[in-house]
């Protein structure tokens, strides 16, 4: 298990991009449940699916 995918951690699904970011919810194991912006809460089993962690959220609103 990736040690980074602690509750909190922000990550991806690079194989389902429209998945939208989503936020670990609890990670025992292999087995992670996600809380996606466009697919809701998901558990999945990182042995199969490679989470992308996303080291800060998009700055919505921002002065560019």
């Amino acid at each position: 298990m990736d040690f980074d995918l602690v509750p909190g951690a922000l990550v991806r699904n690079p194989a389902a991009l429209d998945w939208g970011l989503g936020q670990v919810q609890s990670a025992v194991g292999n087995r992670v449940t996600v809380n996606f912006e466009n697919m809701g809460k998901m558990t999945l089993n990182v042995a199969v699916v490679a989470l992308e962690i996303v080291d800060e959220p998009p700055d919505i609103g921002a002065d560019a």
